[in-house]
């Protein structure tokens, strides 16, 4: 039995009864291009090839690797060993269907690296830790509203599916989990103009969370920028919504 590496986070999902939940919620169709990350002891692997014509998947441990080789059948299992974080899905043929147990560790950068590609992606299942998912799926003025919410659901519409206790995983995490599904916006729904510009607007905006707007963002508006765009700047952050984050990076650009 292989043993869970701290250093890749990893916590191998058991549950049959969660595992068959996840897949009915991705819903794989045979000639699906499909991308795991992470497979780990084949939790998802399995079940997921038994209606595909084949899957990708990436994997860092060559452990791991070495059982996927000698378990699985090589002209339907593709398997790309390295980095998820490097991983260039530019490589793949579009439109992609990720999905995986996501490092918890790492989890916030593998998403915005995927979120690189969202014109190449048709949806996005990943397990996560439970405040992840509720950090990204949180409307404006809650407590789980931040940096997270704003950048993600100005490229993607998002949904948590399904909760899945610490008890369902070997070794066992000390937080709950949850699937969250992703689906990118299109193109037409995207407000922004200049990404980059965006993603340093929201990052001043909620560096300091306390702090009104006047002040985190006066880099980038004047009092009378503020009174144009009808935006309170006695507002903090958490107070708006992704559309006044995008009229906010138009009006600045």
């Amino acid at each position: 039995m292989h043993k869970a590496r701290k250093r890749f986070g990893q916590n191998f999902l058991v549950d049959e009864h969660i595992i068959a939940d996840i897949v009915r919620a991705i819903r794989p169709e045979a000639t699906d291009i499909m991308v795991e990350i992470g497979p780990g002891l084949g939790a998802l692997t399995r079940p997921l090839l038994q209606g595909l014509n084949q899957l990708h998947v990436v994997e860092i441990d060559r452990d791991i690797i070495a059982h996927l080789e000698k378990d699985y059948p090589q002209d339907k299992l593709t398997i790309h060993a390295g980095d998820a974080l490097k991983f260039d899905l530019a490589q793949l043929p579009a439109p992609l269907r990720i999905i995986g147990n996501l490092p918890y560790n790492i989890s916030s950068p593998l998403l915005f690296h995927f979120s690189d590609y969202c014109e190449r992606i048709h949806d996005m299942h990943f397990m996560l830790q439970n405040e992840v998912v509720e950090r990204m799926v949180a409307e404006p003025s809650t407590p789980a509203y931040g940096r997270l919410s704003v950048m993600l659901q100005y490229r993607f519409h998002m949904e948590k599916l399904l909760d899945v206790p610490p008890e369902s995983f070997r070794p066992s995490p000390k937080v709950n989990s949850a699937i969250v599904r992703m689906i990118p916006l299109p193109a037409s729904e995207v407000l922004v103009q200049n990404k980059k510009l965006f993603a340093q607007i929201v990052a001043a905006a909620f560096g300091q969370r306390r702090k009104t707007l006047r002040n985190t963002l006066k880099a980038y508006l004047t009092e009378d920028d503020f009174v144009r765009l009808g935006i309170d700047a006695q507002l903090r952050a958490e107070n708006l919504g992704v559309a006044e984050f995008a009229r906010i990076t138009n009006e600045s650009s």
